[in-house]
């Protein structure tokens, strides 16, 4: 462990929390040096969806490099980017009837963000954006103005204008319609915001705490965006890809976003890329206009091809992914009826759900006891309350229920202290 004491930077910080070294990893477990091996309820962050190695993507990706395939092609045509834009098309858009042009950007979520916002704004000629309580969209200086959570926007240390915070669904209470405060100030003169040229919302809010917005939320907030001709930026990149059941989380809803970011799990394997999707009509950009060397990985346009091909022929993915949800949902929420007084609430959607513990310091703790059982998790929410389960969507029953075991262990140890 020394070398990375001695040589990496202090802004590390999964490997704070799993002190180990791990060496190789398959399906829904990673295994480290000393070959002991831990359920994966982590999933890279969002970025592996279907687990990690999957053989079928594997091979692709090792016959595309054996066959010495272009791998660094910036916007180049090439055939890898080709096949995968066949295959979008045909296995997800045209089943839903979505017309988007699609935008490769840099690698990052961040930078899919960051060309959102600078598309909105050059289309619209406005230069405020709306974004919500919690949010979280990313570290480089455009998305994180446009992120909620203090701990990583007053790191910055420079200007962050033209984001205006409203308060998310349910941030005032059940009771409350936060639709109506935002239309209030939008059609009001004088209430000091100034028409947005977008909004950009995501359908849960992961980071924030997986607080999840009722479908009749978002569907009043495209109906607001299209009554005052404000473009609606739907952020996907970790609830994308059928992390709440559908390919798309905002399919439920019947929206149709103006702009959508994709990334994270796009790629099938953990490879890194980034897409920005808009309505047709919307693509002004002049060539070279949002650049960036890394838009031409092509191996991720291989790895993500078969994955649509392996998982998206039909709605097998989508059904599991709710079949499982319930499951998980259910011994949560029986995980917090045996400890009332600890836990505040359990919420989420599919394979995506958070337990929030009311005493800071609770969730770190179950973290590190999940750890020492053989469980990776992660923490999330304004305070770091919330523990954020997200199992790959190809996991099997068995390791879910041993993985859910493991941590009504540790809630168990914790609280019997």
């Amino acid at each position: 462990m020394n070398i990375f004491e001695r040589l990496e930077s202090n802004v590390r910080s999964y490997c704070r929390k799993f002190p180990t070294v791990f060496s190789s990893a398959k399906g829904s477990q990673i295994i480290d040096t000393q070959g002991r091996s831990y359920i994966d309820f982590l999933s890279g962050g969002g970025a592996l969806n279907y687990g990690h190695n999957d053989p079928a993507m594997q091979q692709a990706v090792m016959n595309y490099i054996a066959g010495d395939g272009l791998i660094q092609g910036l916007d180049l045509h090439t055939g890898a980017k080709a096949d995968f834009l066949t295959t979008f098309e045909a296995l997800i858009l045209q089943p839903r009837k979505l017309d988007y042009k699609v935008q490769f950007t840099g690698p990052t979520g961040s930078n899919g963000v960051e060309a959102a916002l600078k598309l909105a704004r050059l289309v619209k000629k406005r230069s405020n954006v709306i974004a919500f309580s919690n949010s979280y969209h990313g570290h480089t200086l455009g998305s994180l103005a446009v992120t909620g959570n203090s701990y990583f926007r007053n790191q910055a240390f420079v200007d962050r204008h033209n984001v205006s915070f409203l308060p998310f669904d349910g941030y005032l209470g059940p009771a409350v319609n936060t639709l109506d405060y935002l239309e209030k100030v939008i059609a009001d003169p004088g209430s000091g915001v100034d028409l947005p040229a977008a909004v950009i919302v995501e359908t849960t809010q992961a980071e924030g705490g997986v607080n999840v917005a009722a479908t009749k939320w978002l569907r009043g907030l495209g109906d607001v965006c299209r009554e005052f001709g404000v473009l609606l930026i739907v952020d996907e990149i970790q609830t994308g890809v059928g992390r709440t059941g559908p390919f798309f989380s905002f399919e439920d809803a019947g929206l149709y976003p103006d702009i959508v970011v994709l990334s994270k799990s796009l790629s099938g394997m953990g490879l890194p890329m980034t897409l920005v999707l808009m309505k047709p009509e919307l693509d002004q950009w002049k060539p070279g206009e949002h650049n960036g060397t890394f838009r031409g990985n092509n191996l991720a346009f291989v790895a993500a091809t078969e994955a649509l091909h392996r998982y998206w022929q039909d709605s097998s993915l989508s059904q599991a992914v709710g079949l499982n949800g319930q499951y998980l949902a259910k011994r949560l929420r029986e995980l917090a009826a045996r400890h009332a007084a600890h836990i505040l609430s359990v919420r989420g959607k599919g394979m995506l759900h958070g337990v929030q513990f009311g005493q800071r310091g609770n969730a770190q703790e179950i973290l590190r006891l999940c750890f020492e059982k053989g469980l990776l998790l992660e923490c999330c929410g304004p305070n770091g309350e919330v523990v954020k389960l997200s199992p790959p969507l190809t996991i099997e029953r068995d390791l879910l229920e041993q993985g859910l075991a493991l941590l009504e262990e540790a809630a168990a140890e914790l609280f019997v202290r």
